[in-house]
C-alpha cells in the first residue's frame, strides 16, 4: 500500500438526455474531458446513468409502464458494445479511471450495472446490483456475488455499490474485507425529496468511517422539463425532486469539498491516502478490530449461470497449417505398387 500518494477524484451530478443512449453517452464523454482539465484521475457517474434511470417505474403503475419499459430496452447498453468502446477510448485518452452506471441489456433482460474502466481504457469490472429495490424489481434482474469484488486500478483499490445496496451491511463488509481504498457510490438522485439526500449522507459518511476508505458518491439530476417528460401529472413531480447528494468523503467521515445537492456540477477533491492508515490505526474493522473467531462473512463469488453443460466436451477440429492439405480435401489416389 502506498500511503504517501494523492489521487484527484470527481463525482459528477448530471442530467441524462432522456430516451437517448447516444445523447447521454455524449454528455459522459464531455464530462470526462472537462474533468481531465482539472487533473482528475478518477471520475464517478450516477446510477444507471446511460441511457437514464427508469424514473417511470417509480411514478407509474406496472400496468401502464410497458411502453416506457420497452423504450428502455431499445436504448439500453450492451457489454461489449459501442458505448463501452467510446468510454474506453476516453478513459485511455485521458488516463482516467471511470466508474459508470448503465442499464445493461443482456438478451431479454435488463440489469442495473456498474462498469469500471482502468486508466488504460480496459474494462476491468462489470457488476450487477444484487437486489433491485422495490419498484426496480419490475425493471431489472438480480446480480450475483461475482460482482462483489475490489479491483486494483491505477488510482488504488476500488470497490462500488449502487444505491440501497449500501443498506446491506454484508455487501459493504465484503468490499471492506478486500481492503478497498476508494469506494464508489451511485444513486439516481432527483427522487423522494430531501429526506433521501439526508439518509444518503448518513449512509455514505458512515461507510467511510466504518471501512476507513474514501467515498466518492454521485447522483443524477432532473430538470423541471424532464419531470414533465417522465409524467405530465404535476402532483407526481414532488416524487421526482430532491434526493441529490454528490460528495467526496474522507476516511474520517469528513467532506473533502462542498457536496453538490442541486443542479449539475462536479465535486472534486484530492484523496490523501495517508488518511486511510490514520483512521485504521484506531479502528480497522477487518483487521485488529475484527473478531473472526466470533463473526465471519461467507461470500459466494461464483457467477450465476442458467445452464451447466455436462458430459464430454465438443471435439474441436485440429488446427490446419497454412501449407497443409485442407482437412476436407479429397486425398490423392495412391500410385499402384509393383506386385511381387
Amino acid at each position: 500500500m502506498n500511503d504517501a500518494k494523492t489521487v484527484r477524484a470527481a463525482a459528477v451530478q448530471i442530467s441524462p438526455v432522456l430516451y437517448s443512449r447516444d445523447g447521454t453517452t455524449a454528455k459522459v464523454l464531455e464530462a470526462i474531458a472537462a474533468a481531465a482539465k482539472e487533473g482528475v484521475q478518477l471520475i464517478v457517474f450516477p446510477e444507471t446513468f446511460i441511457p437514464y434511470y427508469p424514473y417511470f417505474s417509480f411514478v407509474e403503475p406496472p400496468v401502464l409502464m410497458g411502453k416506457a419499459h420497452m423504450l428502455l430496452y431499445e436504448q439500453a447498453v450492451t457489454v461489449p458494445g459501442p458505448v463501452v468502446d467510446a468510454v474506453s477510448r476516453a478513459a485511455r485518452s485521458y488516463e482516467m479511471v471511470v466508474v459508470l452506471g448503465v442499464n445493461e441489456r443482456d438478451e431479454g433482460s435488463l440489469y442495473n450495472t456498474q462498469l469500471i474502466f482502468d486508466a488504460d481504457g480496459t474494462l476491468i469490472h462489470k457488476r450487477r446490483k444484487i437486489t433491485p429495490t422495490y419498484h426496480e424489481r419490475m425493471v431489472w434482474g438480480q446480480g450475483d456475488g461475482a460482482g462483489l469484488a475490489v479491483l486494483d486500478t491505477a488510482v488504488g483499490r476500488v470497490g462500488a455499490l449502487a444505491c440501497w445496496e449500501h443498506y446491506n451491511p454484508l455487501a459493504r463488509y465484503s468490499l471492506m474485507a478486500q481492503h478497498e481504498q476508494i469506494h464508489c457510490g451511485q444513486f439516481p438522485g432527483s427522487m423522494v425529496g430531501s429526506i433521501f439526500a439526508e439518509q444518503m449522507e448518513v449512509t455514505m459518511r458512515h461507510h467511510a468511517l466504518e471501512s476507513g476508505c474514501f467515498v466518492v458518491n454521485a447522483t443524477g439530476w432532473l430538470t423541471a422539463e424532464q419531470k414533465t417528460q417522465i409524467t405530465p401529472n404535476e402532483q407526481l413531480h414532488k416524487a421526482l425532486s430532491g434526493g441529490c447528494y454528490t460528495a467526496i468523503i474522507s476516511p474520517e467521515g469528513a467532506h473533502l469539498c462542498d457536496p453538490v445537492v442541486e443542479g449539475e456540477g462536479m465535486a472534486i477533491a484530492d484523496l490523501d491516502f495517508s488518511l486511510i492508515v490514520k483512521r485504521k490505526r484506531m479502528m480497522d474493522s477487518v483487521g485488529h478490530y475484527a473478531r473472526p473467531d466470533l463473526l465471519k462473512l461467507q461470500l459466494n463469488q461464483q457467477a450465476w449461470a442458467v445452464m451447466q453443460a455436462q458430459g464430454a466436451p465438443v471435439p474441436q477440429l485440429p488446427a490446419v497449417e497454412a501449407d497443409a492439405t485442407p482437412s476436407d480435401a479429397v486425398p490423392p489416389t495412391p500410385e499402384p505398387t509393383p506386385s511381387d
